[in-house]
């Protein structure tokens, strides 16, 4: 008996053994913090190609400085974005923060006794960021929060003595308010622990005696409230037996009234007053058929402004709040408009514009001249960028209908200039899966469009945000593949288009996006040459399990439960790793190893499954990143990598 024990061991590590090697990599090597599998040296032709477009760099505004001394702003010099103030339009820009890890954020205290701002940091991408402060005399930082939980959401009083944040900090799950006030920061007394949802603090009443809080449970559901801090008081805003989207943002000067905006009643997201003592709702953009997108109110509460995201493009509005009549700025240019605050003396706003020509520049409005002042110019890397693609907006149907009529998708495609013959496609999918494809600055697709003459494709199949409620319910629970049928019709939809080669089409996305890439491929695998999937969901189930435990029943909403039996027989049914013997063309899995989203498991399963099944599969993991990669070595690297890959397997072939 021990014999066969021993025998039976034997065998049983022999068949491991065997197991582990038919999953391993012909080839892997580490440069720096990145293990390579599999993936070839990029050949000198490509490098010195694409160094330029990986040399461009964007600025996004944090703040102002006090006393009028210009602002505060994160970009990139070295490997990582970094805090930098710039005292003057087009002046000299002052790095301020020296870490290894970037560094976007910077909120400075309202009171005068205190000299500094707020910032956070993780570390490798880990997302449990900490709360730092950072002193402006002494040019130091301190960390202020726990070090082990996850923090953000800061937001000052009116008299800058306290801040209120969230934090994971009281059971690492759950998300709840805290205050800390300022002679003793390091110190936070919890005030909102009720578990569901991400609670987050919107705005403090003008007297400080209040919060509006706002619990985030889904893209489709949120929960606005009034936090009384003497009573300790919770006042629920919006009803909250309806489905709807209600975040509260703002007080107005008097403290009897809030703005926020909400789908409740509408299909997009509208700007709304509350009255808090009569609770009646009065619909102030309700004209405006398209998503209110972000918000912000100057120091006096006289004047606001806020975006509309119009078809993937932003337009800015200003608003008078003493007769909520509001108008468009209409001489800035088209592109995305983000991060923007009204100084806290003068009649400015200051704002980060982004075109496909420019990257984010930090720019400021004249609220009386309607003048507008540059004050950052980000380098291109020397490039001639109007001569970048220039994104063209089609709609194309799919398989169902509305009312008689065949649903259209919209989608933005990126040309070569002057290209002759078919063109090589790549079909580039956002995340989210309630994200949204806009029109910004890529010298990536530049690149691949004015290098490589590939055309790229960026659709917004159904379930993605910026179309409507209706349209972003369309790929919840069991709906989940309709989305993937989506990208079935575009490739119909290319096929039929003599501009584009129907023989040559990629598919590339990352998050969600990845898992729609890896759905593609074996789904429409006749028609897809290659696919690069970047931290994307390989099982759906194992996806739920496995990702941080803060972020699971947020996603549960979204994907479906998977402890119901049913709906994990279905997300099983269609998970790409029960799939793979479907796969027929190459694949590249890019992963950071920190990822607490995706975490690495998702794609070192799916890697493993495709060696297993003898196919071709290209593998990229990076030690110091998380979802996605932040550090510019990195980027280069895996950009360097995914244009090898596509000429190696889109051109080439």
């Amino acid at each position: 008996m021990k014999h066969f024990n021993f025998l039976l061991k034997v065998i049983t590590i022999y068949l491991v053994l065997l197991a582990s090697y038919s999953a391993e990599a012909q080839d892997r090597r580490e440069v720096g913090n990145m293990v390579l599998e599999d993936v070839p040296e990029t050949p000198e032709q490509i490098t010195s190609r694409i160094q330029q477009y990986q040399n461009t760099r964007s600025a996004s505004f944090a703040d102002w400085l006090p006393n009028d001394g210009g602002i505060l702003i994160s970009t990139r010099f070295g490997n990582t974005s970094q805090l930098h103030t710039v005292n003057s339009p087009g002046g000299a820009r002052n790095q301020i923060s020296y870490f290894d890890e970037p560094v976007s954020n910077g909120l400075f205290c309202l009171s005068p006794n205190y000299n500094g701002f707020l910032f956070t940091k993780d570390i490798g991408g880990n997302e449990f960021s900490q709360i730092y402060w950072y002193d402006m005399k002494t040019r130091t930082s301190e960390m202020i929060s726990d070090g082990e939980s996850r923090n953000f959401g800061m937001a000052w009083s009116n008299k800058g003595d306290k801040f209120a944040f969230t934090s994971s900090r009281r059971n690492k799950k759950d998300f709840d308010i805290y205050v800390s006030d300022m002679k003793s920061p390091k110190t936070a007394d919890i005030k909102i622990d009720r578990g569901a949802g991400y609670w987050i603090t919107s705005d403090w009443s003008p007297d400080d005696s209040k919060l509006i809080v706002v619990q985030y449970l889904s893209s489709t559901k949120s929960n606005s409230f009034i936090f009384d801090l003497k009573t300790n008081e919770l006042t629920q805003i919006n009803d909250d037996t309806i489905e709807a989207v209600f975040l509260a943002s703002f007080w107005d000067r008097t403290g009897k009234k809030i703005y926020a905006v909400t789908n409740l009643g509408t299909e997009f997201n509208t700007l709304v007053q509350y009255d808090v003592q009569t609770k009646k709702i009065e619909y102030i953009t309700k004209d405006i058929a398209w998503n209110v997108e972000e918000g912000a109110m100057n120091k006096s509460r006289t004047k606001s402004a806020f975006t509309i995201n119009e078809n993937g493009f932003s337009q800015l509005y200003l608003m008078d709040l003493a007769t909520n009549e509001y108008e468009k700025v209409s001489n800035l240019p088209i592109g995305q408009i983000y991060s923007f605050k009204f100084h806290p003396s003068r009649e400015e706003l200051a704002m980060v514009l982004n075109t496909t020509e420019t990257p984010g520049d930090v720019y400021s409005l004249d609220l009386i001249t309607r003048e507008t002042k540059r004050w950052t110019t980000s380098e291109v890397g020397g490039l001639d960028t109007s001569l970048f693609p220039k994104p063209e907006l089609i709609n194309y149907e799919t398989y169902d209908e509305i009312d008689g009529k065949k649903r259209s998708i919209p989608a933005f495609i990126y040309k070569p200039k002057n290209a002759k013959g078919p063109l090589p496609v790549m079909i580039s999918i956002h995340g989210g899966p309630e994200g949204q494809h806009t029109p910004y600055f890529s010298s990536f697709y530049a690149y691949l469009a004015n290098e490589m003459g590939i055309a790229v494709i960026a659709p917004n199949v159904r379930g993605s945000s910026g179309y409507g409620k209706t349209y972003l319910k369309l790929d919840n629970g069991f709906n989940r593949e309709n989305s993937v049928k989506d990208i079935g019709k575009l490739l119909e939809w290319i096929e039929k288009n003599s501009e584009f080669d129907k023989d040559k089409i990629a598919v590339y996305g990352g998050s969600y996006g990845g898992y729609m890439v890896l759905s593609s491929m074996y789904n429409f695998n006749d028609k897809i040459k290659c696919g690069v999937d970047i931290v994307g969901i390989s099982n759906f189930v194992t996806f739920l399990e496995n990702t941080e435990e803060y972020r699971r029943d947020l996603r549960r909403s979204e994907y479906g439960d998977e402890r119901d039996p049913e709906m994990r027989e279905y997300l099983l049914s269609i998970s790409p790793t029960n799939h793979v013997d479907e796969f027929k063309a190459p694949l590249f899995v890019i992963q950071g190893a920190n990822d607490p989203r995706v975490p690495m498991s998702e794609a070192e399963q799916m890697v493993k499954s495709i060696r297993e099944n003898n196919g071709t599969v290209w593998y990229m993991l990076a030690k110091d990143e998380g979802h996605g990669f932040r550090k510019k070595e990195n980027r280069d690297r895996m950009t360097e990598s995914v244009a090898m890959f596509l000429q190696e397997n889109l051109l080439d072939k």
